[in-house]
């Protein structure tokens, strides 16, 4: 009997006909890059204007801190964001928790395009974009992982890394287009950015999201969760669940992407923007700039977390991250000395360098964290792994740096610190066994559930 597992059952494996699959595809694409364009638009705003226009009263410096120490409270709640949507996820599907984090990004993304600042009412403003913050970190902490387990759980098992990479490419796409529109709302002029053409690309967020939800609700159920429901073995309480068996598999998988996330948020945490664009800094580069050379980086971005995605169906997951951390380590030797140079080319140029591992590391991530978990507690599983990896990587490597560079007057200290999380994702992979091609449905469960950690038969 047949099995959802069979690629032979369709061209396509787990999906009809090629129409649905292009459709699961380009939705995954579609939903990730407009909540990833929020997210960064934040970021990016974080480090070119809101110290100047929320944080004001704390000077020059300490301002900067808090505006990047406000990109990393939101990680913070990515953890009760991916609770939430595990829960949910795993109890009533993918698609609805999809639905709901896009809405709730795409709200407190416009809300902060027409916030009052400090100027106009005084220490509410920096409040309010605080918990506009949070209410981001909480959707991104939820819609992760229903994207990638949309696009794995449809795919062909030899084709699970292609189809994973989908929503990850979302990512730099989404960074693409909030450099991209953040570079041309620049072009102006300071006092034009300044009064309000920061607030355009928060405004045009509206847009995307009617975009975005429309494509997703043309979207089947994941049929993983389908053949659960039709099941009636939803676990009833998917979160405990998981920290019972596999508290340590989440830990390794957190570490993973941690090595990942904090290198990646040198730029779009909007670090070396920051850093490259500072008046009173060792370079004070055009901002419209290095908006550019940072949107040419995301470009170089999607194009290896593709071939990530791809390379890891080849030669498998493991093998791949291995590849990419190698590669990370070189790019972030690479990264200062030429960003330190002052000239933009070279400032690209590292960055593109510094893109080849983080796509290598991340294009592979969304097929090796489903093929970690069982599916019954999947989403619960990948959501809070990715979530607390974010905390220990991205969520305040902008502001851990910005401190490391006042402190010690070098960038040299913030490669140790970026070299260091990088080897710690590359320990947590050689501890990891390849499960690439394990079948995904639930009557494997008990296949699933055998630990993936080299030297254990338990998690």
């Amino acid at each position: 009997m047949s099995t959802p597992e069979d690629s032979s059952l369709t061209p396509t494996g787990m999906i009809a006909t090629e129409t649905d699959r292009r459709r699961v595809v380009f939705a995954t694409v579609v939903g990730t890059t407009v909540e990833w364009y929020d997210f960064f638009i934040y970021a990016q705003a974080a480090a070119l204007v809101f110290a100047a226009l929320f944080f004001e009263p704390a000077g020059e410096g300490v301002g900067q801190i808090l505006s990047y120490a406000t990109i990393g409270i939101s990680f913070l709640f990515r953890p009760l964001g991916a609770f939430l949507a595990g829960h949910f996820g795993d109890k009533h599907g993918r698609r609805v928790v999809l639905m709901w984090t896009l809405i709730l990004m795409g709200a407190a993304t416009t809300l902060v395009g027409v916030l009052p600042t400090f100027a106009t009412i005084g220490a509410m403003a920096p409040i309010l974009l605080i918990l506009l913050r949070i209410l981001q970190g909480v959707s991104a902490g939820g819609e992760w992982g229903g994207a990638v387990l949309m696009a794995v759980e449809h795919a062909p098992k030899t084709k699970r890394g292609l189809f994973g990479s989908s929503p990850q490419i979302g990512v730099p796409l989404g960074m693409l287009l909030a450099s991209g529109i953040m570079a041309l709302v620049a072009l102006p002029g300071e006092e034009f950015f300044l009064s309000w053409g920061w607030r355009i690309p928060f405004l045009f967020s509206f847009a995307l999201i009617l975009v975005g939800y429309y494509i997703r609700r043309r979207v089947e159920e994941s049929p993983v969760f389908t053949e659960i429901a039709e099941r009636a073995e939803a676990t009833k309480n998917p979160v405990g669940k998981l920290f019972r068996h596999f508290t340590l598999l989440v830990i390794l998988a957190a570490l993973i992407f941690a090595g990942n996330n904090a290198v990646g948020y040198m730029t779009t945490g909007g670090f070396i923007t920051g850093y490259a664009t500072n008046p009173d800094g060792p370079l004070a580069l055009p901002r419209e700039q290095v908006l550019l050379a940072v949107t040419g980086s995301a470009v170089t971005w999607l194009v290896f977390t593709w071939l990530g995605g791809w390379i890891c169906d080849k030669i498998g997951r493991r093998t791949t991250y291995i590849v990419g951390w190698v590669a990370l380590l070189i790019g972030i030797a690479a990264l200062f000395p030429l960003v330190n140079t002052g000239d933009i080319g070279l400032l690209f140029l590292g960055l593109a360098l510094l893109t080849v591992g983080l796509g290598l590391t991340y294009g592979p991530q969304a097929a090796l964290y489903s093929e970690l978990f069982p599916a019954s507690i999947r989403f619960s599983g990948v959501s809070i792994s990715y979530a607390i990896g974010a905390i220990f990587g991205g969520a305040f490597a902008p502001t851990i740096a910005q401190g490391l560079v006042q402190a010690t007057g070098t960038t040299v200290s913030v490669q140790i610190y970026l070299s260091t999380v990088v080897v710690l994702g590359l320990i947590a992979t050689l501890l990891l066994r390849d499960r690439t091609g394990i079948p995904l449905g639930p009557d494997h469960e008990e296949e699933q559930a055998a630990s993936p950690i080299r030297g254990l038969s338990k998690v």
